[in-house]
């Protein structure tokens, strides 16, 4: 597997990440259950395929999804790349330091790879919070300092606070390009490297639905979703017909060139020479090999081009706006 630096950090991570949001979860939630079993080989293949690389955060499972990848690590911790976030209300001083403890306890580990601030911080200072972090850091109890839905406007905060920042974590694929209007070119310009979740946008991507009514109404929340569907709450009319319409021109292109519809969406995240790490989830080994097969799939320039000019009118409806889930003066990510 291919690893690639962390913008000017002299931190690596494998190509591919594994998405561990559904360890430790139940049959009632977001992504349904997930057996310690299946989990443990999810864990023992990415070891072997050499991308190790686990993504968790303290509100995953309300810390159940940590506990789990602790357990799962036990006995391997030095065979695995751990990041994990916590959540910006918990960024006090004395507040973060016991979450971060927190974190630590429950992933059996005396250090965390990653520590990402979740999304931006509105109820606290930003510079007293990243202060701390690097007090962390330098007691050995995180290793980088990262961010996760941070928008140019915040980290131009975090910037000013002389953090290095290794990485900030953000929505990105073919039906979610907004990014790579303003937060791509920040990021590089500063020197932050880019981990891109959601890579097969819950599974559009993937090929799984082909309408917009055959989509679970807790997957139909985001801003590609009408404001009328259930859960949704960016006020804004979606973009239901630019989406299928490329889905229905992705199949097509699948079909072409003997290529699954996912592999052609992680492949091209991984093209993009900015992103260091695509983050996927994978219930079984068999879809962690699939999205390992993904991310190493080579696409011409002129695939490229082609995934781009199918994506295109989606991201020229969405606009500029990277927070998925809400819009107008509601977004999150500024």
């Amino acid at each position: 597997m291919e690893w690639r630096a962390c913008g000017r950090s002299d931190l690596k991570l494998p190509v591919l990440g594994v998405g561990a949001w559904s360890f430790g979860g139940g049959p009632d939630d977001y992504w349904g259950a997930q057996s310690e079993r299946d989990a443990d080989a999810v864990v023992s293949a990415a070891i072997e395929l050499d991308c190790a690389y686990f993504d968790t955060a303290e509100a995953y499972n309300d810390g159940a999804s940590e506990s789990a990848l602790g357990k799962l690590l036990k006995g391997r911790r030095d065979s695995a790349t751990i990041g994990t976030k916590v959540s910006p209300g918990h960024v006090k001083p004395a507040t973060l330091r016991q979450h971060c403890e927190a974190s630590l306890k429950r992933l059996q580990t005396d250090h965390v790879d990653l520590y990402m601030v979740h999304w931006p911080i509105l109820s606290a200072d930003v510079s007293d919070a990243f202060t701390t972090l690097v007090k962390l850091r330098d007691e050995g109890k995180i290793t980088y300092i990262a961010i996760s839905n941070f928008g140019v406007q915040q980290m131009t905060e975090v910037v000013a606070t002389n953090t290095q920042i290794a990485v900030n974590q953000l929505g990105y694929n073919l039906l979610t390009r907004a990014i790579e209007l303003e937060v791509v070119p920040f990021c590089r310009e500063q020197g932050i490297g880019i981990i891109a979740y959601m890579p097969l946008m819950q599974g559009l991507l993937a090929g799984k639905y082909r309408s917009a009514n055959d989509v679970p109404k807790e997957r139909a929340r985001s801003r590609h979703f009408s404001s009328g569907r259930e859960g949704a709450r960016h006020g804004e009319p979606g973009v239901e017909e630019e989406v299928f319409a490329a889905l229905r021109e992705l199949r097509a292109m699948s079909a072409e060139t003997s290529i699954p519809m996912a592999d052609l969406a992680l492949a091209w995240a991984a093209a993009n020479p900015a992103v260091t790490c695509v983050l996927a989830g994978a219930r079984n080994v068999q879809q962690l090999q699939a999205n390992a097969r993904g991310v190493s799939t080579d696409l011409t320039d002129g695939m490229v081009r082609r995934l781009n000019a199918i994506s295109a009118p989606a991201l020229q409806a969405m606009g500029a706006n990277p927070d998925m889930w809400q819009g107008g003066d509601r977004r999150r990510i500024r």
